[in-house]
């Protein structure tokens, strides 16, 4: 357990552990299907095809939509658990184990950097499949060290854009920050009849994606941080924020001088997007 006297040799070392580097990207992944840890199809292969254009990171930070909580959290453990959050799924699912060593040094520059905002060192987390999932194809072979932030479940969109904002200097350590999550998901609404049917979305899925992804090819980020205030088909999108809020964290960090991609621009099963963004 890391204790209050191990913090300033350990924030020591993140200056000599992760040394100056150029501008990282920052990601969004449309995570979707846990099976998509194990399956092939197009969704994996983008990014596989996405690990191509990355430079080598230092390091990942990673906010998923699975780790929801009342205050923010970053993981400090040396050796991240590998977590199974879900149910129902063949057992090869289960067994996969992504063995990425964790941060404590990057967890606790994290920490420091989002001051005045209280962040608790947890040590019991791990990676949950919002994070590995996705991870898994980028690196296959864990070798990158991996953090995860959570997401304050009682902060407005706001916050947490303006959270993400305070993260921008890591970018220049070698520290590739993901957000993943959906932008439209509403697994009440899924059509398991269509599930295999290409990019097929519901009427309203359809225009909520259309409109999110415009805000987001003119930069225009005040209505998505606003999301609440949107009309029907963003509703029926966003059911509830805890997919949705990753997408802020990426936008928070984007510079005006930056690009900002889509890939994986797919509706899936009526009610659930795969689209992913990358900004450099």
């Amino acid at each position: 357990m890391t204790t209050l006297n191990d913090l300033h040799s350990i924030s020591s070392t993140f200056s000599s552990t992760f040394s100056n580097t150029d501008k990282m990207p920052v990601l969004f992944l449309g995570h979707g299907n846990p099976m998509n840890a194990i399956e092939e199809n197009e969704f994996v292969a983008g990014f596989r095809n996405l690990a191509k254009t990355l430079p080598q990171p230092n390091a990942i930070l990673c906010i998923s939509a699975h780790w929801y909580t009342k205050g923010t959290k970053v993981t400090a453990m040396e050796m991240p658990k590998t977590i199974h959050d879900f149910g129902g799924f063949p057992q090869a699912l289960f067994d996969v184990q992504y063995p990425a060593k964790g941060s404590p040094e990057l967890a606790v520059e994290t920490k420091r950097i989002l001051t005045p905002v209280e962040i608790e060192l947890d040590e019991t987390w791990g990676l949950d499949h919002g994070a590995w999932s996705v991870i898994k194809h980028l690196y296959p072979e864990a070798n990158v060290p991996v953090i995860q932030l959570s997401i304050d479940y009682t902060k407005s969109g706001q916050y947490h854009f303006e959270l993400a904002q305070k993260l921008q200097s890591l970018r220049h350590k070698g520290v590739l920050i993901i957000g993943s999550g959906n932008i439209v998901h509403n697994l009440r609404l899924v059509d398991f009849h269509n599930y295999d049917r290409d990019n097929y979305g519901h009427d309203w899925a359809i225009e909520a994606r259309q409109t999110i992804n415009d805000y987001l090819l003119d930069g225009n980020f005040q209505p998505l941080i606003n999301y609440e205030k949107m009309d029907k088909a963003i509703q029926l999108a966003i059911p509830t924020p805890d997919h949705y809020l990753p997408l802020l964290y990426t936008l928070g960090l984007k510079d005006k001088s930056e690009e900002l991609s889509l890939f994986n621009d797919k509706l899936l099963a009526g009610s659930l997007s795969m689209t992913s963004v990358k900004i450099i």
